[in-house]
Formats: structure tokens, C-alpha cells, sequence
């Protein structure tokens, strides 16, 4: 028979598993992509050019293979604001007349009726946030139309903590900047994320069994 305590046991096993493999898969997805390896010559043609190995002599520098580097400048500021109100009323009455008896009226038997609905509703929503500064990141892939898949990390210490910027986003080439530059608002698909470990980061953060009763494993 299976108590309390040991699905509270499972449950818990279930929620350290999954954070391992998130975290893991987060860190390996944005490694820095290595370059492709140059095919190498069969023999050496004694001419300027070399199959795989052109320096484009009217083009600027920018990344257009894979491995190379390409810095976003991050131009994030985003704000909301939503409000919304409403108010309703409803009033109605019903008047009985007196009934008459042997030609008489009986005017304790007469009534009213009346009803009175009213309600009143408001809500209000706000969101702002900003984020700025610049993260070079690596062409991971090349795509068939010419775009580039780029993504990137940038780890920061600091005191007793290490905060992170990863982005990744798909990019073309015609909006690089010739400094080898691009705004983060030109970046397609764009997964920005801002985060920190250490510390800091684990003092803000809800223990392992407040976080287990306000999930939705909590069978209570």
C-alpha cells in the first residue's frame, strides 16, 4: 500500500530530475558553435584562389558562415497597460392590487413586489521591463533561404553570484551592420533570457517543499 509520505517522496525525486534536465539542456543548447571544417586541397593550383579558402575583397566582414561571430545589440523596452471596469443595475416592481369580496376591496391582501440588482467590477494590469547591452553570439546554422540561426551566452560574476544573458533568434544577413552589429528588434524568433545563479539568486527562490505544495503535484 502506497502512504502519503512516499508519493510526497516521489513527487519530490520528480521535481529534482526534471530541474536537472532542464538546466543541462538550457547550458548545452547555447554553447558556442565551432566553425565547419575547411575542405582541405587536393593539390595546390599555384593560383590566388583557393577552394574554401576566400577572403571576399568587396564585401564587409560580417558572419555569413557557421562558427562565425556576431554581436546583438539587446534594445529591449517593453510596456503594457490594460484597465477595464463595469457596472450594471437592475431594478423591477410588481404591484398587486387589493382582490375585492362580495363587492368590497380587502386591502391587507394587497402587495408589492419589487427586485434591485446592481454590480460593479474593475481590474487593472500594468508590465514594463528593459534590457539593455550587447552579447556576441555564434552562427549555429545556415538556412536554405540564406538567414542565419545564431545563439549565445554571456556569464557575468559578480560578488557572490554569476548572472546570465542568452539569446537566440534567427537573423538575415542583409540587416548586419557593417561593424558586424545587429539590433535585437531585427532578430526573428527571438529568446532572450536574463537570469543568475549563486547566492543572491538562491535566497529568492521558494525552498523545494514550498515549491512541491504550490504545484500542481500537491495532492492535497
Amino acid at each position: 500500500m502506497i502512504t502519503k509520505v512516499s508519493l510526497i517522496s516521489l513527487a519530490v525525486a520528480a521535481v529534482l530530475l526534471s530541474g536537472c534536465m532542464s538546466r543541462a539542456a538550457l547550458v548545452t543548447n547555447y554553447d558556442a558553435t565551432a566553425p565547419e571544417a575547411l575542405p582541405a586541397a587536393d593539390t595546390a593550383n599555384g593560383s590566388i584562389f583557393q577552394a574554401g579558402h576566400d577572403l571576399p575583397l568587396f564585401e564587409n566582414a560580417i558572419a555569413r558562415r557557421v562558427g562565425d561571430t556576431l554581436t546583438i545589440t539587446l534594445s529591449e523596452s517593453t510596456t503594457a497597460q490594460k484597465s477595464s471596469s463595469t457596472n450594471t443595475a437592475k431594478k423591477s416592481t410588481v404591484g398587486i392590487d387589493a382582490p375585492k369580496f362580495a363587492g368590497h376591496a380587502v386591502p391587507e391582501l394587497a402587495a408589492t413586489l419589487g427586485s434591485n440588482n446592481s454590480f460593479g467590477g474593475s481590474g487593472d494590469s500594468a508590465l514594463s521591463n528593459t534590457l539593455q547591452g550587447q552579447v556576441t553570439v555564434t552562427v549555429a546554422q545556415r538556412l536554405g533561404n540564406g538567414n542565419l540561426l545564431v545563439r549565445g551566452q554571456k556569464w557575468i560574476g559578480i560578488n557572490q553570484g554569476r548572472e546570465f544573458v542568452r539569446i537566440q533568434g534567427i537573423v538575415r544577413p542583409i540587416d548586419i551592420l557593417p561593424d558586424n552589429t545587429i539590433p535585437s528588434s531585427k532578430v526573428a524568433d527571438a529568446r532572450i533570457a536574463y537570469g543568475g545563479q549563486g547566492a543572491l539568486a538562491d535566497a529568492s527562490t521558494p525552498g523545494l517543499l514550498s515549491r512541491f505544495f504550490n504545484s500542481v503535484l500537491n495532492p492535497l
